[in-house]
């Protein structure tokens, strides 16, 4: 565990946390509601990328600068801010306070627009950004070169001398990639952690699902090589078909989609031409198949979980039943209220850093979604 502190006056700024992967809906922008943290308690993230102002749009960076910076494809604007921006749950904070003239917000909260917002209490130096608006996931992100990382025993009364080698080392390497998580770690992967229901109680579609299913959607077209895919009946036919048949042609053989990952059988992959496996929540890293051909997909690892092992609660027993006209009175599995949209901002800016869009057909693709947001599947 680590905490973060004010680069200027050692200040603590944060409560102890262990370094995860940044979830895909770290930039999704959803409805018109209040949405939770997006990290859990006591864990942070690092975005690799440039992040917050100052803005410049695409004409004025232009495609060469841009692909350099693993872009591919026209987006409205790029950020020039500093990359390797760490983000937590705002109740990870400590020792922050607001500051008054950079707290605009589009609607109900701070949306970031004007820069960091929040100032180290102690020395008053700008060091993060909070994000709490309506649309926004819950976060507050440290300017990476206001902060440094310390570990958590050596954090109180640790002062700039002292600690001046140990805070070079821990910079040198807080913003680099995670090392891959070892098999241990992959066998542990359902019970350690929960699959996200794919429906919320008021029968939404969980905001998750709409981001994960986004991302995955723009590598699974990558994988698709523009050829049509058959998904197997279920929750990935309700979640992925409606999207595919518009994206993709309809004639021609289709390339067989299927699950595969840990805890599940080798046999998962046959006959299949692409995987969707699980993308590690705490490294990132993306599971890998042995001796398979398979194009491989990343997808998020809670909503991976519910797919690969589904927990629906059927109305009577799978064996041995119950006397006639006698049923369970467990709720019954919720079931959504309309079809499912995939997260078109999630689509476009994972398909953008994706070199394949520069194919012709789907650069085609991206430009139609991008230059016509309300039409199927969106």
């Amino acid at each position: 565990m680590v905490v973060f502190t004010c680069a200027r006056c050692d200040a603590v700024l944060t409560g102890p946390v262990e370094r995860v992967a940044l979830p895909v809906r770290a930039h999704q922008a959803y409805g018109h509601e209040l949405l939770p943290a997006l990290m859990e308690p006591g864990t942070y993230a690092v975005e690799p990328e440039p992040f917050g102002p100052p803005w410049r749009p695409w004409g004025e960076v232009g495609a060469e600068e841009a692909a350099a910076r693993g872009v591919f494809a026209p987006v409205p604007g790029l950020s020039f801010g500093a990359p390797g921006a760490v983000v937590v749950a705002p109740g990870d904070t400590r020792g922050t306070v607001l500051i008054p003239d950079r707290c605009d917000g589009y609607c109900l909260g701070l949306d970031g627009r004007d820069g960091p917002n929040l100032a180290c209490a102690q020395c008053a130096s700008p060091v993060a950004t909070r994000i709490d608006d309506c649309t926004f996931w819950q976060t507050v992100w440290f300017v990476p070169d206001a902060v440094r990382r310390v570990p958590d025993d050596t954090a109180e009364g640790c002062s700039a001398d002292a600690d001046a080698d140990a805070d070079a080392d821990a910079d040198a390497d807080a913003y680099s990639d995670l090392a891959p998580d070892s098999a241990a770690d992959w066998a542990a992967l359902a019970r350690e952690f929960q699959g996200a229901p794919p429906v919320e109680a008021c029968g939404a579609w969980d905001a998750r699902w709409e981001a994960a299913v986004g991302s995955a959607l723009a590598h699974l077209l990558v994988a698709s090589a523009g050829a049509p895919v058959a998904l197997p009946d279920g929750i990935l036919t309700d979640t992925f078909g409606r999207a595919l048949d518009a994206l993709l042609p309809s004639g021609g053989a289709r390339r067989r989609v299927g699950v595969a990952g840990p805890g599940l059988p080798s046999s998962a992959l046959r006959d299949v031409d692409i995987a969707l496996v699980p993308r590690h929540p705490r490294t990132g890293e993306v599971w890998q198949p042995s001796d398979t051909a398979a194009a491989v997909v990343p997808l998020e690892a809670d909503v991976w979980l519910h797919v690969a092992f589904p927990r629906e609660q059927l109305p009577v027993p799978a064996t041995g039943g119950l006397p006639d006209g006698v049923y369970r009175d467990d709720p019954l599995p919720l079931r959504p209220m309309r079809l499912f949209a995939p997260d078109r901002r999630v689509f476009l800016r994972t398909l953008a850093r994706l070199p394949a869009v520069r194919e012709p057909w789907l650069r085609a693709v991206y430009d139609r979604v991008r230059d016509e947001p309300f039409t199927r599947p969106f």
